[in-house]
């Protein structure tokens, strides 16, 4: 059955028996006889083939969704079975939200290579929603976000916590001050992340606690976009002191001291329900932990 299963999927994502069976390495009536089980043991038509293209029934639809899901889960356990016989190693995915991701989690992957190069980490960058919604499709092994979000079908342990401030241009009018209310920052132009982002999140909370309402918000994807702009003097913003370590030892930007702040966030572990976890990934777990 599962070969019959990889035949299948192959066929769909190739649309077309030939192309099917060349990147299979068998021959095409072959793959013909795999479909042909597979449509009996389903006793439905799974595929129409026309003008050399093949489609998907109804049927069809449904089993290569599941097919997917099932060669995905067996490839895991073949790959769990053999990391248990062996020393921590092998392919590692990673996602991780933009702030953790860019500035914090490149240590903690050279510090594991060091002890450990046969983990091989592969790692994707997107905001919050993404990155859970990656660990719930199984296209990564474990997710890192900011904040916390609700949804039943991952796991979340929050491990670390994150520090946010004000910051501006050291050349801004009020880095100079010893001490900035929130009457002082009506006027200004707030550069923040889009929606989706952790970091976004936890600002309009701030705006919302501080009863905030900036005249102009601009809007960009990117920390380190928002982090040159504010230091070029387009406007000021509410980021992570683990994004501008940097720029704060070189002066190029100021931490305003606001009564209240920091304010502190969470950085959540995403994993799937799952009571199995590869050495990597456990080695993985343990260093973040350890931060």
């Amino acid at each position: 059955m599962n070969q019959e299963l990889h035949v299948f999927v192959t066929v769909v994502e190739k649309a077309n028996f030939s192309h099917a069976a060349h990147a299979l390495h068998i021959t095409q009536p072959a793959v013909s006889r795999y479909i042909k089980n597979l449509e009996n043991t389903m006793n439905a038509k799974l595929l129409e083939r026309s003008n050399k293209m093949v489609q998907m029934t109804k049927a069809g639809e449904i089993v290569y969704h599941y097919a997917k899901e099932i060669l995905n889960l067996y490839g895991k356990m073949n790959v769990l079975v053999t990391d248990l016989m062996s020393e921590p190693g092998g392919k590692l995915n990673i996602g991780a939200s933009y702030t953790y991701g860019e500035y914090i989690l490149p240590h903690i992957i050279a510090s594991i290579r060091t002890d450990f190069p046969q983990i091989t980490p592969s790692i994707v960058i997107g905001n919050t929603r993404e990155i859970v919604q990656q660990v719930r499709s199984r296209d990564i092994d474990v997710g890192i976000i900011e904040g916390m979000i609700t949804d039943e079908h991952v796991v979340m342990e929050r491990f670390s916590m994150d520090n946010l401030v004000v910051v501006v241009s050291a050349e801004h009018d009020l880095a100079g001050k010893e001490s900035v209310s929130f009457s002082d920052l009506d006027e200004e132009i707030w550069i923040v992340r889009e929606q989706g982002s952790g970091t976004r999140e936890v600002t309009e909370q701030m705006f919302a606690d501080h009863k905030l309402i900036p005249e102009t918000i601009m809007e960009f994807g990117s920390t380190q976009i928002i982090k040159e702009s504010v230091e070029a003097g387009l406007g000021i913003s509410f980021l992570s002191t683990s994004a501008i370590r940097k720029e704060l030892e070189l002066e190029r930007l100021k931490v305003l001291d606001i009564p209240g702040f920091p304010i502190r966030r969470p950085f959540t572990l995403v994993t799937q329900d799952t009571a199995f976890r590869t050495k990597a990934m456990e080695v993985f777990f343990k260093a973040i932990k350890a931060t």
